[in-house]
Formats: C-alpha cells, sequence, structure tokens
C-alpha cells in the first residue's frame, strides 16, 4: 500500500496554522510542490489556497482528511516569493494565508473561471499585438542627452553594478524636483534589461502618477511587455498583467503597492519612486510598507534597488548618511532652471487682505489673499498656468446652524460631513462623510431648532474653484480631486488638458502635487498648509515639508539654463514654523537635520521602533478595557521596561468609523528584536480567546500592526 501524500494549505483566513489534506496523485496528475494554488473543500465551502509543506504524516488521521479536487492552470509560486511572503507575515504578525492571498488577482482565485483562463489569455494577447508600439512620446532621453550630473549618477549606477555583479545595492538618489530622476532611473534600467532574460520592479505611490510614468517607460521600452498593477485597472487586466509577469514574460513590472508582492522570477532591479510616500504603507488587512518590502526583497535576491524622491523619508536621508546605502544627489534641474521662489504670506497680516475700497476687491468675502490675487492676476497676464492646491475636497467641511449649536456631524462616525456641490456626489447637493461614505441630502432647515438660515464653515476645492471663477471670470478654471476625476473623464484626461494648456487655473487636492511634468506652471499656491501642521502625528510636519517641496516643484520646470524658476505661495498664520523657513532655503538637508534632532530628543523613530495595537467594538469603554487588560497581562509576565514602553490605552483620532468604537494602544522599543518577541507574544496572547481577530468574550475586534505610519 502506498503511503497517502499530505499537503498543507494556508487560506485566506485569520488563523496563524495551515490546514492538512490529501493529494491524489492519479487524479490531479502531478506530484505537489510547495507554490502550488490549488481549490480545496473548506468548510460548506471551497476555497483557494497556497501549498506550503509536502509530507507523508499528519496529526489527524488520514481517513478524516479530505482532498484537494483542483490544481490551478498557473506556475508554482517562486521560491524568493514565498519566502518574502514568510517574512512579511513574521515580520507584520500576520497570518500567512492573509498575506499571500489578497496579493494574488481575484481572476486567479475564482476556481470556478480557471477553465475559462486559456481563452482570456488569448484574447489579451490577440489585443496587445494589435496595439501601436514606438510611437515617439515626449520625455524620451537618452543617455547621452543626460546633463552632466545625471551622467555621474547614472556611471554610478551602471558602473559599480558591472564592478559587482550578483550583489545586494540599496542606493537612495535625492534630486531636487525637476532634476531629471526618471531619466537616469530609466536609462539605467535599459542597461539592465540588455541581459533578455532580466525583470526590473518599477514601483510608484498612486495610480494617478502610472500613466505618465507608463508613457515614458513604453517610449524607452517599445518592444518589451510592460506590466501594470494598480487597483486602477480591470481584474482581467490586472490578471493577465500578474501572469505575464509571473511567467517572465513581462520584463518590466510598473505598479502601485500590490506590486512588490508580485513573483518575478528573473528579477534583477528594483526602483521604488517617491519612496517618502505614505501611499507605500498598506492600511487594511496585512500593513505592510511596500518600500520596506522591496528592501528586503533586494537584499534577499542580492540584486540592487534604487530609491529615488526630492524629499527622502527621515529613515531613507539616515541610512545614506550613515553609509548603509549609497548616496547619490541630483542637485540642478535637469534643464538648467533655477527653483521656484517661496513666498510666505502672513494671512494674519491686514496689509495681505482685501479692503473694501479695493477696485478688484470680490463681492464676496474672498477666500485667498490679496497678495495671492494680484500674483495670480500678473501670472494669467504673461500666459502662465496657476496651480492653487487645497487638501480639501468638497465645497465646504461643515455646514452650521447660526441660532443654535448644530454641525453636519455624522451620525455613524466622531467626523463631519462635507458639503458637496450639486453634480460632485449626484444630481443634487449632499452631505458626505469621508470616513463611512454615508450620504445624506442636504436640510432645508436645521434639524434642531428649525432655522432655515444654514451656513458653510470653511473651504473646500469647490467653493475654492466657484470662487475663482467669480474673481477671474475669463480664466479657465479646471478641478481636480477625486470627485471630479471619478467621473467619466477620469484623472487622466483632467491631466492632459492641464498638459494641452487648455486651463488658466487648476484648483486641487494632493492628487495634482505629485511626479506631474507640468510645462508652463508659473505660479502654485498651497492654501491653508497650517491645518496639516497641527496634528498629533509626530510626522505631520515631515510630510507637509515633503508635500510642499513636491507642490512647488511642479513651478517652472520647462525653463532653460538660468531661467526663472516660477513662484510658490503659501497662506500661513505661523511664517516662522521651521517647516516653512527651510522651505524658504529649499534646505531638504536641513529640515532633515532638524527633524532628526527632535526625533532623537523624544526618542521616536527611527530612534525607536513602534507597534500599534487596533481595538474596535461597539463601545469605546469596552475598546479601552480590552487594551487596558493586555497591557495588565504584559505588566504581569514582566515585559514593562525601561528598553519597552507600553503607554496608556487612548481613543483613536478619529474615534468613531460606521458605527464602531476605535481605541489604540502604543507599544516603542529601542531594540527591533524586543519589540517583535513582544508583539508575537501580544498575537499568541490574543488569539488564545479569540475566533479569527474577534475576542470570544468581549467581541473586540483586534488588530496589531508594525511600523504605524498614523497614529
Amino acid at each position: 500500500m502506498t503511503t497517502p501524500i499530505v499537503v498543507q494549505i494556508v487560506v485566506d483566513k485569520p488563523l496563524p496554522q495551515g490546514f492538512d489534506y490529501l493529494w491524489d496523485e492519479a487524479r490531479l496528475g502531478c506530484l505537489p510542490q510547495i507554490g502550488h494554488i490549488v481549490e480545496i473543500p473548506f468548510g460548506r465551502g471551497k476555497e483557494v489556497g497556497i501549498v506550503t509543506k509536502v509530507s507523508a504524516h499528519s496529526e489527524y488521521e488520514f481517513d478524516k482528511l479530505r482532498s484537494i479536487e483542483k490544481i490551478a492552470p498557473l506556475p508554482l509560486l517562486d521560491g524568493a516569493l514565498l519566502k518574502l511572503m514568510n517574512f512579511a507575515s513574521q515580520y507584520y504578525v500576520h497570518a500567512l494565508g492573509e498575506t499571500i492571498m489578497p496579493s494574488i488577482p481575484k481572476m486567479w482565485r475564482k476556481s470556478e473561471d480557471w477553465d475559462k483562463i486559456p481563452k482570456k489569455l488569448e484574447s489579451a494577447a490577440k489585443k496587445k499585438a494589435k496595439e501601436k508600439n514606438g510611437e515617439f512620446v515626449e520625455g524620451y532621453i537618452t543617455a547621452d542627452q543626460l546633463n552632466q550630473e545625471q551622467s555621474n549618477a547614472l556611471e554610478s549606477l551602471v558602473g559599480e553594478a558591472n564592478k559587482q555583479k550578483n550583489g545586494f545595492r540599496a542606493i537612495l538618489m535625492q534630486g531636487q524636483t525637476g532634476s531629471g530622476k526618471t531619466a537616469v532611473f530609466l536609462n539605467w534600467l535599459a542597461s539592465i534589461l540588455q541581459d533578455e532574460t532580466a525583470q526590473v520592479l518599477l514601483l510608484v505611490p498612486e495610480i494617478n502618477l502610472t500613466p505618465q510614468l507608463e508613457r515614458r517607460v513604453r517610449a524607452y521600452f517599445p518592444n518589451e511587455i510592460l506590466a501594470v498593477l494598480h487597483s486602477g485597472v480591470t481584474e482581467k487586466e490586472r490578471g493577465v498583467a500578474w501572469y505575464e509577469a509571473m511567467t517572465g514574460k513581462a520584463r518590466i513590472i510598473l505598479g502601485t503597492r500590490l506590486a512588490a508582492l508580485t513573483p518575478i522570477p528573473n528579477l534583477r532591479a528594483i526602483v521604488v519612486d517617491e519612496e517618502h510616500d505614505p501611499s507605500y504603507k498598506q492600511q487594511e488587512g496585512t500593513r505592510y510598507s511596500a518600500r520596506d518590502l522591496a528592501i528586503w526583497r533586494a537584499h534577499d535576491q542580492k540584486i540592487p534597488i534604487l530609491l529615488s524622491s526630492a524629499t527622502p523619508s527621515l529613515e531613507t536621508w539616515m541610512a545614506a548618511k550613515a553609509g548603509r546605502y549609497e548616496y547619490l544627489r541630483l542637485d540642478q534641474r535637469a534643464q538648467g532652471a533655477l527653483l521656484p521662489k517661496v513666498h510666505l504670506v502672513n494671512s494674519r497680516d491686514p496689509q495681505n487682505q482685501f479692503s473694501p475700497g479695493d477696485k478688484n476687491s470680490p463681492k464676496t468675502k474672498s477666500l485667498i489673499t490679496k497678495t495671492l490675487a494680484n500674483a495670480i492676476s500678473k501670472n494669467l497676464e504673461v500666459g502662465k498656468q496657476s496651480l492653487i492646491l487645497i487638501n480639501r475636497r468638497g465645497y465646504a467641511p461643515v455646514l452650521s446652524c447660526n441660532a443654535c449649536t448644530w454641525l453636519s456631524v455624522c451620525t455613524q462616525c466622531s467626523s463631519h460631513m462635507v458639503m458637496h456641490k450639486a453634480g460632485a456626489l449626484g444630481k443634487k447637493s449632499v452631505l458626505s462623510c469621508h470616513h463611512c461614505g454615508l450620504v445624506k441630502p442636504i436640510p432645508s432647515f436645521c434639524p434642531d431648532c428649525g432655522n432655515a438660515d444654514l451656513k458653510t464653515l470653511g473651504q473646500g476645492t469647490q467653493k475654492l474653484e466657484d470662487a475663482i471663477e467669480e474673481m477671474w471670470p475669463n480664466a479657465r478654471v479646471l478641478r481636480v480631486d477625486t470627485d471630479s476625476s471619478r467621473k467619466s473623464k477620469g484623472a487622466e484626461t483632467l491631466f492632459q488638458e492641464i498638459h494641452d494648456g487648455k486651463v488658466d487655473i487648476v484648483v486641487g487636492t494632493q492628487m495634482i502635487a505629485k511626479g506631474h511634468d507640468y510645462q508652463n506652471i508659473g505660479l502654485v499656491a498651497v492654501l491653508d498648509a497650517d491645518s496639516r501642521l497641527y496634528s498629533p502625528d509626530f510626522r505631520a510636519a515631515e510630510r507637509l515639508f515633503a508635500q510642499l517641496v513636491q507642490v512647488a516643484g511642479r513651478a517652472g520646470r520647462s525653463g532653460t539654463d538660468g531661467q526663472e524658476g516660477g513662484d510658490i505661495y503659501i497662506e500661513t498664520q505661523y511664517p516662522e514654523a521651521a517647516v516653512y523657513q527651510y522651505l524658504l532655503r529649499h534646505d531638504v538637508d536641513g529640515f532633515l537635520s532638524h527633524t532628526a534632532r527632535e526625533r532623537e530628543e523624544a526618542q521616536l523613530p527611527p530612534y525607536s521602533y513602534q507597534g500599534l495595537i487596533h481595538a474596535e467594538g461597539k463601545t469605546l469603554d469596552k475598546a479601552i478595557q480590552f487594551l487596558s487588560g493586555l497591557k495588565g497581562r504584559l505588566k504581569n509576565k514582566g515585559l514593562l521596561s525601561k528598553e519597552l514602553r507600553v503607554y496608556d490605552p487612548v481613543p483613536k483620532a478619529v474615534m468613531r468609523v460606521a458605527g464602531s468604537e476605535r481605541a489604540q494602544l502604543v507599544i516603542e522599543s529601542e531594540s527591533r528584536k524586543l519589540l517583535q518577541e513582544v508583539l508575537e507574544l501580544i498575537d499568541q496572547d490574543l488569539r488564545a480567546d479569540s475566533q479569527g481577530r474577534i475576542s470570544k468574550t468581549s467581541r473586540i475586534r483586534w488588530l496589531i500592526e508594525r511600523d504605524p505610519i498614523a497614529i
């Protein structure tokens, strides 16, 4: 009698263990291997899982084990990817199945569709063959067109790589906005792709940056298959791109954070563009950092990784300063234009405000200062475009009653409902909660006192758009935010209108601030910057500085040698704040040194490591009680010490979302290893009384997060 083959399968469930199944070689037509994607009976239904272990033994009797039903028509997940997933699962204290399975496109997780897949792949291949390739696209810069600084950077990337073939290198390329970092790394990737089997991974932080970079990549590599992976592509497109990456057919993989977990068997180099961006951190499920996992992957596979940014994160910058990463700098704009001139407009100063007697004073109360309005008028006169950034979509953040204290508070969340004008989210004006998505009609009178005079407080992109149209009736105004890009046009069409010069003034959220290579922007303005400066998050100043440098960099990009680099106006009540003073001098290193000193004094990351325990339940008291109990158990085990600080549980900044009350517990240590050990202990402790991640006794839903970026 032959010994049965037992395989261990992990599935997308919050369970730390795998499950034993029997493998029928005769029926399935092959022997099992680690990395097989299979369909299994699970409970009363079916699940798709991954083989993580093959053996002849099981803790259970063989006749109690169920059998594998089907194998996916796919190659095995490669060993390097499984190593990465195992590391991510351990480091981020998340079950292996929950880490791997969401990274696989839905097309491959629906076992009932596996038979139809060959046809889908065939039709996708035919469609690709019809697409035109090799068209000239603006932005194609060959190695011999690079300026001296860019050539030096490229030489150190290519030259070093030849000296030490097959070695891990982490390189920070810090360059001013407009210094041509993209041209350098695309020429570097071109040198790597001369090896006909090589594949490269290029990560970008946000979807709306992908189409622009995709066009440039296609211009550099017209004959290569490019796999584009982000949440904006259809499930079928994502499934096909993932398959092409895993089979080695696609040699360039371009995508947002989820692309970092793609199987790429012949990976030879990784580029993380805008490496400082918080979008690389996943905020649900396995809360991984795509940048950090990309660095681990490069180290494990002994390949180079390039981190590119105008404003590197403090962690990366300090690693480069300490010599752990190689450090390349591009300090001049690619075509020699000067950097934009920074103007701080003190909004508390009456001289900057309109007076009733001013001839160009707007009829209604102005939403922008007189100083900025005059600058925009001058910019329009010289035929340049203006970019106005306000980080609030909608018409107004709050609707209020003048006669009583009523405010438009969300019934499900501890936040205000934002007013949106007709046409943004529906045919009529509505109130919308940006946390839970609840939408309500605007009341015609106050629900508390019946007063019909309701007023808006604050301003969003829609209100600013109206004010701009009133002040400059002849200017062509375009609003770019997630509301406007959600409509039929889409973000890409809106950006194209800016590039084509069909717009005079652009009003938008941070969507307009990053990475876009606008050619005719003469003026950039930032309104309400202070709201992001004073926040409970210790990284708020670092984020604001990065955003201001990024948005300033959209001005004057097309200028050549010695030409003015445009102007950036920042309206603030606190012009003396460090973040603005360093920006005045374009002193990124100075700001990062200042931030490093502050963090060292407070022993905050990167001088310590943090973990966060999230808890949510029906009432805040229960969530706090749950976390207090956990802290008490850690204290009883003697784990609280100078080396490990466990703070008291507190409500989250937005305490209630979609009817659930939320609290958090911060754990901090100067030892990464000690923190890891304690988080694993906490996971075991909480799982002892939980089904999945819900406590059996208190019904509290909990989650452990490693290296949180928002506390």
